[in-house]
């Protein structure tokens, strides 16, 4: 099994439900990224430069910079 990786700045590439990993806004500075799955898909414009921002299943909001498709 491998582990596809997308850049996250286009938000056709983004479903409810994908395996992705964000950077939150107060871990911008280190780059920390936190890995979840979509609940809901914050931003309205089909791209942006810095990523998407989402809200995980968790709660957590920030910008996508990877999603993660388990094949």
């Amino acid at each position: 099994m491998e582990n596809n990786k997308i850049n996250g700045t286009t938000r056709k590439d983004i479903k409810i439900g994908s395996k992705v990993e964000i950077i939150q806004k107060h871990h911008q500075r280190t780059g920390e990224l936190t890995e979840g799955f979509v609940k809901r898909i914050l931003t309205n414009s089909a791209t942006h430069p810095h990523g998407i921002k989402v809200q995980l299943e968790t709660g957590e909001v920030g910008r996508v910079k990877r999603t993660i498709n388990c094949s």
